[in-house]
């Protein structure tokens, strides 16, 4: 079996819901609390080529405050700028993700995720 990866922020109720709909599956994810944990640019890239976004605005919390005030509401906005913000600011990345091989879900809703336990 595949490993499974959570990227998972237990303050956040989907990420709660995701981590406790894998666990009904039998299946226990390794964990990666990212705000405690910080990604760095080529773990966030990798896990953008395998949600295959088209950009990393797509993987981003577009609602926090930090991404209006850093200006990453603007679409002039170099995808650059996009990755070393959610370095910066792991909170602005989408959450919970879940990884699977090549593959990853963000599980919003949670179920969305389990197209890639399925397979």
């Amino acid at each position: 079996m595949k490993t499974i990866t959570l990227l998972h922020n237990p303050r956040c109720s989907k990420s709660r819901q995701t981590l406790a709909l894998l666990q009904e599956k039998g299946i226990s994810p390794t964990i990666i609390e990212y705000l405690k944990q910080p990604l760095d640019g080529q773990q966030i890239a990798q896990i953008a080529k395998q949600l295959g976004v088209n950009s990393y605005r797509d993987m981003m919390r577009t609602k926090e405050p930090e991404y209006k005030q850093l200006g990453l509401h603007n679409a002039q906005t170099s995808e650059n700028d996009l990755l070393d913000a959610m370095v910066s600011v792991p909170k602005l990345i989408e959450r919970p993700v879940v990884i699977v091989g090549e593959q990853a879900r963000i599980g919003r809703p949670p179920e969305a995720v389990l197209e890639l336990i399925t397979c």
